[in-house]
C-alpha cells in the first residue's frame, strides 16, 4: 500500500508546549537512545514523506524491532548495519509491525526470514498487507471505478489516478504467517510491559505499544507531532465512517499519562500527548465546519466539488487519492450526524445537501 494513503496533504503546526527532548537520529544507521533499551532509527524513503522512524527494544535474550521501512536496498543494507553495530552482538528476536502500509510493514517477509523469527500484528493489518500483495489490486476493479465516478470526478482525471495506481513500485512480499496481536494484549519484552492500543481510522487496527511504568508510546502513525494522518474513505468500504473510528481512537491514547514520551513514526520523538490529541481533534473539527460551509454554500454538491475547495492547489494523481478520500470521510461523518444528505443521482454520481439538523445543537463537535 502506498504512502499516499498514509498521510494527508495538510496538517498542523505544533503548538510550543510540545516538546521535542531527542535530535533525531540520522537516516544512515545511526542510532539515538530514547530510554534505557530502546533504540530510534530512522529510514530514508524516496518519497515526498522521505523518512519514517523504526524502533528496536531491549529484551532478556534479544532485541525486538519495531516497523521495518520499505522493501528497498538501502533499507536492507541498513539493516544490517545497525544489527552488526547497534545491538551488542544480541539477536533479534521478533519483529513487530504497527500497520499494513509499506513503509511500516514492507520488509516484514524478509525480516522474519532474514532473523528467523516471528511477526507481529494485528489481523486486520495482516489481511489487509495479503490483499495488497497481490499485484492485481493495482488494476482498477469495477468497485474502484464505480467509488470514484460516484465521486463526480471527471473522466479524464479519474484515468490519470487509475494509471499511477497501477505504477506503484513499492507493492509489498507476501506474508505467509504471523502472531496475532489484539487489544489490551502485553508484550514483556525485558523489563517492560507493553499494553497494545488499537487504534483505528487511519488503517483498519492499527497497533500502538504503551509502556505505562515508564511512560512510553510507540504510536505509529495514529500520533505524529506536525502532520494530520490520513482518514479515508476507500473503494472497498464505500459506506465506512473512518473519521468516527479515529475520534474513538484518540479517546483511548487520551488515556495514557499527560508525559507520556511519544514515539512516532514520523518526525520527531515529542511530549505533550494530550496537547496533540487535542490539536488534531480542533483540526477536523475546522475541516467539518469547513466541509458544512462549502455545501452549504454551493446548496448541492459531490465530493469532488467539495474535494477542490478544500484542496485547491492538488499537483498529481497520488494527492488526489489521498484528498479524495479524506473528504469522503468528513462528509460522512456530517451524514452520520444528520447535518448532511447524500442521494444518488441520475449518472451514478452522490450528491449532498445541508439539512435542518445541521444548525441544531446535539449536531456540534
Amino acid at each position: 500500500m502506498n504512502e499516499r494513503v498514509t498521510l494527508a496533504t495538510t496538517g498542523l503546526s505544533s503548538a510550543p508546549a510540545l516538546e521535542y527532548p531527542f535530535q533525531a537520529p540520522r537516516p544512515d544507521g545511526s542510532v539515538v537512545e530514547v530510554a534505557p533499551g530502546v533504540l530510534w532509527a530512522r529510514m530514508g524513503m524516496p518519497l515526498a514523506l522521505n523518512h519514517i522512524n523504526v524502533w528496536l527494544l531491549r529484551g532478556d535474550d534479544g532485541w525486538t524491532i519495531v516497523d521495518t521501512g520499505l522493501a528497498i536496498d538501502e533499507t536492507r543494507a541498513l539493516w544490517e548495519r545497525i544489527v552488526a553495530e547497534h545491538l551488542d552482538g544480541a539477536p533479534v528476536r521478533a519483529v513487530v509491525c504497527t500497520h499494513f502500509h509499506y513503509d511500516h510493514a514492507g520488509l516484514a517477509s524478509w525480516m522474519t526470514e532474514r532473523f528467523g523469527v516471528p511477526l507481529y500484528m494485528s489481523l486486520g493489518e495482516f489481511l489487509m498487507m495479503r490483499m495488497f500483495s497481490d499485484t492485481s489490486v493495482t488494476t482498477p476493479q469495477p468497485e474502484d471505478r464505480q467509488f470514484i465516478a460516484r465521486s463526480g470526478m471527471p473522466e479524464e482525471r479519474a484515468a490519470r489516478l487509475f494509471d499511477a495506481l497501477q505504477r506503484d513500485p513499492f507493492l509489498p512480499p507476501r506474508l505467509a504467517r504471523f502472531r496475532r496481536l489484539r487489544g489490551g494484549d502485553v508484550l514483556t519484552i525485558g523489563p517492560r510491559r507493553w499494553k497494545v492500543i488499537i487504534g483505528e481510522g487511519h488503517s483498519p487496527e492499527h497497533v500502538c505499544l504503551y509502556s505505562a511504568q515508564d511512560r512510553l508510546l510507540i504510536g505509529g502513525d495514529q500520533l505524529l507531532p506536525r502532520i494530520t494522518s490520513n482518514v479515508m474513505v476507500n473503494a472497498f468500504e464505500p459506506d465506512g465512517n473512518p473519521l468516527a473510528q479515529w475520534f474513538d481512537s484518540l479517546d483511548r491514547l487520551e488515556r495514557c499519562a499527560h508525559d507520556t514520551l511519544v514515539l512516532p513514526s514520523h518526525q520527531g520523538v515529542f511530549r505533550g500527548l494530550h496537547l496533540r490529541v487535542r490539536q488534531l481533534r480542533e483540526h477536523h473539527r475546522q475541516q467539518l465546519e469547513e466541509v458544512l460551509r462549502i455545501v452549504g454554500r454551493d446548496g448541492d454538491s459531490t465530493a469532488y466539488d467539495v474535494m477542490l475547495a478544500l484542496y485547491p492547489r492538488l499537483h498529481d494523481p497520488e494527492q488526489d487519492l489521498l484528498a479524495l478520500g479524506e473528504t469522503a470521510a468528513h462528509l460522512a461523518w456530517l451524514c452520520d450526524r444528520g447535518a448532511l444528505e447524500r442521494r444518488l443521482e441520475k449518472g451514478d454520481t452522490f450528491r449532498y445537501k445541508v439539512t435542518q439538523a445541521a444548525g441544531e445543537e446535539d449536531t456540534h463537535w
